[in-house]
Order: C-alpha cells, then sequence, then structure tokens
C-alpha cells in the first residue's frame, strides 16, 4: 500500500523563496538604477534648456544668468558635480550640463561617466 504524499514538503515554499530572494533585490536594485540613469538625463536636458532660455533674456541675460538658471533648476543633490557651460555660438545661445549619475542614491557616490544635456534658444533682437 502506498503512502500518501504531503507532509514532506512543509516549509518549501520558505526555503525556495529565501533562495530567490538575493536575485530578486538584484533585479530591483538594477531597475532602480536604470530610473535614476533616465532621471539624470531628464534633469540635465531640462536644466540646459531653462540656462539657454534664460542667457536670450533681453534685460539680464548673458552667461552669468544662462549658468545660474541652469543651477537652479537643478535639485540640490544633483548640484554637487554638475559642470554647466554657456556660451553664444551665431545667433543661438547653448548651453551644455554635465551632470553625474548617483549609485543607487543621490549624494553617495557616482559613477565615473557624467550624463551630457544640451539646448539652445534664439538670441532674440530687442526690437
Amino acid at each position: 500500500m502506498r503512502r500518501p504524499l504531503g507532509g514532506n514538503d512543509r516549509g518549501q515554499v520558505a526555503v525556495e523563496f529565501m533562495g530567490m530572494l538575493p536575485l530578486i533585490l538584484l533585479v530591483l536594485a538594477l531597475l532602480w538604477q536604470l530610473v535614476l540613469v533616465g532621471y539624470a538625463f531628464s534633469l540635465a536636458a531640462h536644466a540646459a534648456d531653462r540656462g539657454a532660455r534664460a542667457g536670450t533674456a533681453t534685460e539680464g541675460g548673458g552667461t552669468g544668468a544662462c549658468h545660474a538658471a541652469a543651477e537652479e533648476d537643478l535639485p540640490g543633490s544633483w548640484r554637487g558635480g554638475a559642470r554647466i557651460s554657456c556660451a553664444p555660438e551665431a545667433g543661438v545661445w547653448k548651453a551644455t550640463v554635465h551632470i553625474e549619475v548617483p549609485v543607487l542614491f543621490p549624494g553617495t557616490g557616482s559613477f565615473p561617466w557624467p550624463v551630457q544635456g544640451s539646448a539652445g534658444a534664439a538670441k532674440e533682437d530687442p526690437r
């Protein structure tokens, strides 16, 4: 006579879950890092756009206004390693923003390669 199945695999789900938990956490960390990379590209592009538009202002525009507007647009923890350059080129104010991509959390550490965002805005005549 056969013995009924059952009772021999108690706790098997918990053991399998504990075995898979490190892999699940690793995948979540990698997904979070990809989100941070995308967010860094978005921040850099938006800050460059704000800087380029500020550089074209008829009153108070120029390199200083471009740099200040681009830096002001970045969140505080992302400003530390930001490099901002602003210059007029053939009637267009061009702003370029380089920011560092943090490792898992802004302000902790960063990858060695920066993310770049650039934008240009037409310089208008004040007529």
